[in-house]
């Protein structure tokens, strides 16, 4: 049964159910956890964190020393019978979106990049369970999306430009962010309620699950796949598929589409070969969201592609591997030009997409300037709202790093943007 006690009265043995806080503030990136040692405890007790529910059925009920003893006795036997009502759990109200406020680019980044920290933990955990065979904690990925969603509303470039910066090695974990923090973003473009929306992020939180069943040398592998290979990483739909069956309160949605996110619309995808309407919305918007991010990513095998230019290939294919409609929405909630994009002003500086504008031009995002091809140098780094009025200078096109020996380019649209030494 549930009760809710103060963290100073938390023990060893008993079983949290959830701490009284949000999923940011606490050490763990599970809801509910046994205290297994003194250790785990210490980690509750070290935070501001005033209360909490336990199960006392699931672990140690609170500790009552035996009346006219001074002594405590070693071990409590919690008898089963109840003298009161215990106090039912407190119902939680999950805020709407529509009611979060947006913010600048400036205020998310800090918040996001803590959100994408504790989200890479949490998601290596949820897979390291399921390779190992165990079932997925649905109920502990849930505040993981919630906050991933809240962070997307606030500001969609943040979150979603910085899960961007994955490493090789830690790909497939970032990339599970990335694609849950995509689907929110084109969840909210398309007009989708917010329990939609939830479904959702958690379809593209776990949407590669069955990744966890191809041994590890094969998807890490620098080179060309062999038949077998390719064979065995696409089979991870159905692996994913089946075992997110076994998940107790598991959403259609996210079965959905961890089967069917790489069905084309032509019917030359996999597993079923599914043509236009026989794939829903949720694996055609997956779909999207898993090539975007996977093409713009550093691979194994692969450097990853300028987002403007993904989007660009991604429009070659758009016809006959993706849902027209779909793609364009997702467009529109990442923008022409995305947060990272190194661009050719019409004034002859290049610079990088720092913000794209709620409400205004696809074409006039916020851009930090630092390099002049006139004098082929850099100049001293200055941010450019293209929307303001009067401003003269616009996007001519994107442009490669690599063309004019540009590297590091991330930092500027990061925010540090100090002019690098001659």
């Amino acid at each position: 049964m549930l009760k809710k006690i103060e963290t100073n009265q938390l023990r060893v043995g008993m079983y949290v159910q959830e701490l009284c806080s949000s999923w940011m503030d606490t050490p763990f990136w599970q809801k509910s956890f046994l205290l297994e040692d003194q250790n785990v405890l210490n980690k509750v007790l070290s935070t501001k964190i005033k209360e909490a529910w336990i199960d006392t059925i699931k672990g140690l009920d609170v500790f009552h020393p035996a009346e006219d003893s001074d002594e405590e006795p070693e071990e409590i036997v919690v008898e089963p019978t109840v003298t009161k009502p215990v106090e039912p759990v407190e119902a939680v109200q999950m805020p709407s979106f529509k009611e979060i406020r947006s913010v600048s680019m400036d205020e998310e980044l800090g918040r996001a990049a803590k959100i994408v920290s504790k989200s890479k933990q949490a998601v290596f955990s949820m897979f390291h369970e399921a390779r190992m065979g165990n079932a997925v904690d649905v109920e502990n990925a849930l505040p993981l999306v919630e906050e991933i969603a809240s962070s997307v509303m606030r500001n969609s470039g943040a979150l979603i430009g910085l899960v961007r910066l994955k490493t090789k090695d830690d790909y497939t974990y970032m990339h599970s962010i990335a694609v849950c923090a995509l689907m929110i973003a084109l969840s909210k473009q398309l007009g989708l309620n917010d329990a939609q929306i939830r479904d959702a992020g958690l379809a593209g939180l776990l949407h590669d699950i069955g990744k966890m069943m191809v041994p590890a040398d094969i998807l890490n592998k620098p080179g060309k796949l062999t038949d077998d290979e390719f064979i065995s990483v696409k089979e991870h739909p159905e692996a994913g598929y089946n075992m997110l069956l076994e998940v107790k309160g598991i959403s259609d949605v996210a079965l959905d589409v961890c089967l069917h996110h790489h069905e084309k619309m032509d019917g030359s995808g996999y597993p079923d070969r599914l043509v236009g309407e026989q794939i829903s919305l949720f694996a055609r918007m997956g779909a999207v969201c898993d090539v975007y991010d996977a093409i713009t990513s550093d691979r194994p095998y692969k450097q990853g592609w300028c987002p403007a230019e993904s989007l660009r290939k991604m429009a070659e294919w758009s016809k006959g591997h993706f849902d027209e409609k779909v793609f364009q929405a997702f467009v529109k909630s990442i923008g022409i030009f995305p947060v990272g994009t190194l661009i050719r002003l019409e004034s002859g500086r290049l610079g990088v997409v720092v913000e794209q504008q709620v409400g205004k031009s696809l074409l006039l995002p916020k851009v930090r300037v630092f390099f002049s091809i006139k004098s082929l140098g850099y100049i001293v780094p200055e941010l450019i709202d293209l929307a303001r009025p009067g401003s003269q200078d616009k996007i001519v096109g994107r442009e490669d790093a690599s063309k004019w020996g540009l590297k590091d380019i991330s930092r500027y649209w990061l925010g540090d943007a100090t002019a690098p030494t001659a």
